[in-house]
């Protein structure tokens, strides 16, 4: 008889200030919390017989499954068949003071449409497509890790659904009520082979889950020239992280004068892309 475990981790918290809807967007990385986070989760692991390791290739996955990958000796194997759910509001705002200004993704009359069916979702990548993805990667651990036990470091809502398709529970559900906090674990235990329970447990819920300040989590390159710009100029930059993050490899950076102008350029490109 073989036991095997399969733990479904949630990445930790991440750097956002601005309460965007990262979704897939690339250069989201884990806020000071959040690699304390990682570090605690590895810790509460360390003494489990832990022989597979696998992530989805967004930032803040990866560095979730530094720690463990240090700890086990293990590598982390990029699986994008546990990477967040694709969603139509990427990149937008749901936080509080955009939906009272009517800004962000519930300000835009067009966006209403999406929301016209939670079932499915309308506005996203369908509940049972990823609960299957989700499965075939949580079976490719259950076989690597045969009787021992995997991690996969993997997003909030593809752990929820995975969970409610094995439980037998309906996929479509009411986001507030979800059991899946950051850096949670979603234990899945397999008797030969055969999906038998499922256990949640909050390792690190004693972290609070907090952004860094919002100095800290500029783009070098915007931190750099800070103390030169003005400050509405800085403010515009800062709110076009995704065009910053996207000169920062930029040989141009080195000179402060060319390094301005590649940001302006950067900001300006980003803005053209939002208004189509």
């Amino acid at each position: 008889m073989s036991i095997t475990v399969v733990h479904l981790l949630r990445h930790g918290k991440v750097q956002n200030p601005a309460d965007i809807l990262y979704g897939r967007l690339p250069g989201y990385r884990l806020a000071s919390s959040g690699r304390a986070m990682a570090a605690g989760v590895a810790d509460h692991l360390a003494g489990s017989d832990v022989t597979y390791l696998a992530a989805s290739s967004l930032q803040r996955a990866q560095e979730t499954a530094a720690p463990l990958a240090a700890i086990f000796g293990l590598p982390v194997l990029t699986d994008d068949r546990v990477i967040e759910a694709a969603n139509d509001f990427e990149g937008l705002s749901f936080s509080l003071a955009t939906i009272r200004s009517r800004q962000g993704a519930l300000g835009n009359a067009r966006n209403l449409a999406k929301f016209r069916d939670p079932r499915r979702p309308s506005w996203g990548e369908p509940y049972l497509e990823i609960a299957h993805r989700m499965l075939a990667a949580i079976y490719t651990a259950v076989n690597a890790a045969d009787g021992h036990e995997a991690v996969l470091v993997s997003h909030q809502l593809p752990i929820v659904t995975v969970r409610r398709f094995l439980q037998g529970q309906r996929l479509w559900h009411d986001p507030r009520h979800r059991e899946c906090s950051v850096a949670s674990l979603t234990s899945l235990t397999f008797r030969d082979g055969v999906f038998e329970s499922a256990r949640y447990s909050e390792p690190v819920a004693a972290i609070p889950a907090v952004n860094d300040p919002v100095d800290d989590s500029l783009p070098a390159a915007v931190a750099v020239l800070t103390a030169a710009k003005d400050p509405e100029v800085v403010a515009d930059t800062v709110l076009q992280v995704k065009a910053s993050d996207a000169v920062l490899t930029d040989p141009a950076l080195t000179d402060p004068a060319l390094a301005d102008a590649a940001l302006s350029d950067a900001v300006a490109r980003a803005k053209g892309d939002a208004a189509t």
